[in-house]
């Protein structure tokens, strides 16, 4: 196998500016690749941190275990407004990945994911920036996503007879 080879540190601005417009292509796979260039040359550049979370969840619908990662990325995430915001995204597409996947119970296995984010863009708002509606933007999607959906309901709650065992 051929050794990578490495990015300069002064060339991660330029870097990442591709890689934001090979998610902009639909194209994570490629976005992934150059964040993880990125952080081998800078291995706390917040930026790239954020960027990988990205192309990461935009490959959920395909690759679900890429949520592990992604909770990885957000775990580095420095900013407490960025690392609960960025949970919340996290956890808003896993959600709609698993609605996209139509499998058993995949209506209250999203319900319950964007319930998630919601409460992570919740917390996000409360420390917001001057200025920025992002996460109250965000929360309201979700909102409207569960309004819309019929198949978004909570798991119902199992109530049968109690099993009393010798």
């Amino acid at each position: 196998m051929s050794e990578l080879k490495s990015l300069h540190k002064d060339a991660i601005p330029a870097a990442l500016e591709k890689a934001e417009r090979y998610r902009l292509l639909n194209e994570p796979g490629e976005a992934e690749s150059i964040c993880r260039d990125a952080l081998q040359a800078d291995p706390d550049n917040q930026d790239a941190l954020v960027m990988l979370l990205l192309a990461l969840s935009d490959q959920f619908l395909e690759e679900p275990e890429a949520a592990e990662e992604a909770w990885q990325c957000a775990e580095q995430i420095r900013s407490d407004y960025d690392r609960a915001y960025y949970c919340g995204i996290i956890c808003e597409r896993r959600a709609k990945a698993y609605l996209h996947h139509g499998a058993p119970r995949c209506g209250s296995r999203a319900y319950e994911g964007l319930r998630e984010a919601m409460t992570w863009f919740e917390r996000a708002e409360a420390i917001r920036p001057a200025g920025n509606d992002d996460a109250l933007l965000r929360w309201n999607t979700c909102a409207r996503l569960i309004m819309r959906d019929h198949r978004l309901v909570p798991e119902p709650e199992e109530r049968g007879e109690p099993l009393f065992l010798e």
